[in-house]
C-alpha cells in the first residue's frame, strides 16, 4: 500500500489527473504557493467529496503542527488540483468553521476513519478542515 501511495501522485501528475491507481480512497494532487518561499508546492492528499467542493483535512496524521500545505492555502488561497472524475482544475481555499466544519469532518470520517484516530493523537490542537470551491477561470 505504502508504494501505491507514492506511485499514484506520479500517475496523476503525469496524467493531468486522468489516471489514479485504484486505492479505494480519493486521492488527488494539490499545487500551492509556499507561504514563506512564493516558490510552487505539491503534497498528494485524500480528499472527500461535497458536491463539487473538495474538503481536505489537515490532520498530518496528528502530529501537534498543521501541515506545511495548510499554511500554504491560508496564505495564497489559490491552489490547483490533479484528481481523477472531473475534478482537475483551479480552485479557491478556505477553513470552514462552526456546523458547515462539523458536517464536512463527518463527510471526512465517512471516507477515511482513521481522521478521528489523528483528532485524538492532536490533542489540543484543532485539525482545520478546509473547502476548495472550483474558480470560473
Amino acid at each position: 500500500m505504502r508504494a501505491a501511495t507514492a506511485v499514484d501522485p506520479i500517475l496523476l501528475k503525469l496524467s493531468g489527473g486522468r489516471v489514479s491507481l485504484p486505492l479505494g480512497l480519493p486521492t488527488l494532487l494539490l499545487r500551492t504557493t509556499g507561504a514563506r518561499s512564493g516558490e510552487p508546492r505539491e503534497a498528494p492528499l485524500l480528499y472527500a467529496p461535497d458536491g463539487d467542493r473538495i474538503v481536505l483535512i489537515a490532520s498530518q496524521g496528528g502530529a501537534p503542527r498543521n501541515p506545511a500545505w495548510y499554511h500554504n492555502l491560508v496564505a495564497h488561497p489559490e491552489c490547483e488540483v490533479l484528481a481523477t472524475h472531473e475534478r482537475s482544475g483551479n480552485y479557491i481555499a478556505r477553513q470552514a468553521e462552526g456546523e458547515e466544519r462539523e458536517r464536512l469532518w463527518r463527510i471526512a470520517i465517512a471516507v477515511y476513519s482513521g481522521y478521528d484516530t489523528y483528532a485524538a493523537r492532536a490533542g489540543e490542537r484543532r485539525i482545520p478542515v478546509m473547502v476548495l470551491e472550483r474558480t470560473q477561470a
